[in-house]
């Protein structure tokens, strides 16, 4: 009888052993499917490749897709609050992306508001998000195409990532957070070759960024109107038949250099937004075009200098040896 209770024991103690091994390993199993579905989810809304000579990475990152869960939960739940609202998006949109799109960005800046602040819009954007999902492949082609095409006028050490938001407005541009970091808000609208040359202005700004951005470096209304006049030059000689500007801003209009000239060494951060984007009595992207003249200026005298060698130059270089001043005389 002994022995039959110590088999019984020994029998007990074999099953119970068993069955909590096989809870354990199916939890294992779960935990790892949950991030493998997590991971393969992630893998879904990003494209991509690298550079055929110098195997520099690329990646291509769909953000419409992060936005159906959350549009959903948002939808499912009317009465949240905005600061529950902002923490839901970070959580199902920001955080998954954050680190390609935004980690250590010299200019996380920038991103402010995007990080910060609710979309409004959310059943366009929706329809935005599944119209970018329809066009995906051609997206892809469009800024795969200009960010080879880019890398060959100007060569970067640092892989890029190309964060594509849906827009529910027009008024929304692309941004550069850093060194390898770009966004770009589309509304699809319009999808054009415009798209090719707003990533070649912005892997401008990237490769300024990784080569040249310094955190002592105040920049003043000069440093930034040269500064985006870089890229403007940059995308042109990426993209030297594609127009999108109007031929009356590149005319030397005393009047409205007037406004500026006395501005140039002022590091007022309202100041410099006006003269780059247009405001008091300003036309629209003003600095910008105003950039690429002085930028163009200098090119005119030194012809030979390729776009590595203009980038590196500082604004005064440019504006000086580029005998800009003359222009308004």
């Amino acid at each position: 009888m002994k022995n039959y209770l110590k088999m019984v024991v020994v029998f007990i103690l074999i099953i119970t052993c068993l069955t909590l091994t096989s809870c354990t390993q199916t939890e294992k199993g779960e935990n790892q499917l949950h991030e493998k579905e997590q991971i393969t989810d992630y893998k879904e809304i990003v494209f991509s490749f690298e550079h055929p000579q110098t195997r520099q990475k690329y990646k291509i990152i769909h953000v419409n897709q992060l936005f159906y869960p959350y549009i959903e939960k948002v939808k499912d739940n009317p009465n949240l609050s905005t600061s529950e609202t902002l923490e839901l998006y970070n959580k199902e949109i920001i955080q998954p992306i954050y680190q390609d799109c935004f980690e250590n960005g010299e200019y996380l800046h920038m991103a402010e508001t995007l990080l910060n602040t609710v979309p409004k819009g959310v059943t366009e954007i929706q329809d935005i998000s599944e119209k970018m999902e329809t066009h995906k492949a051609e997206i892809n082609q469009l800024i795969q195409e200009s960010l080879l095409k880019s890398v060959d006028l100007l060569p970067s050490r640092s892989d890029v990532a190309v964060c594509v938001f849906p827009s529910s407005t027009n008024n929304r541009t692309a941004f550069t957070v850093g060194a390898g970091k770009i966004i770009i808000p589309l509304n699809l609208n319009v999808l054009d070759d415009s798209i090719k040359v707003t990533v070649a202005h912005e892997y401008h700004h990237s490769v300024w960024a990784e080569k040249y951005f310094s955190n002592n470096a105040g920049s003043s209304v000069l440093d930034n109107i040269v500064f985006e006049g870089k890229a403007v030059m940059f995308e042109k000689s990426v993209y030297p038949d594609y127009y999108g500007y109007n031929p009356m801003d590149f005319t030397y209009n005393k009047e409205l250099w007037s406004k500026v000239e006395p501005d140039l060494n002022n590091y007022d951060l309202n100041r410099i937004s006006e003269i780059l984007h247009g405001g008091k009595g300003l036309p629209k992207g003003y600095g910008y075009i105003e950039g690429y003249k002085m930028v163009k200026s200098y090119l005119d005298l030194h012809p030979n200098v390729t776009p590595e060698e203009w980038t590196a130059l500082s604004s005064k270089e440019i504006f000086e040896k580029g005998d800009y001043l003359e222009h308004y005389k």
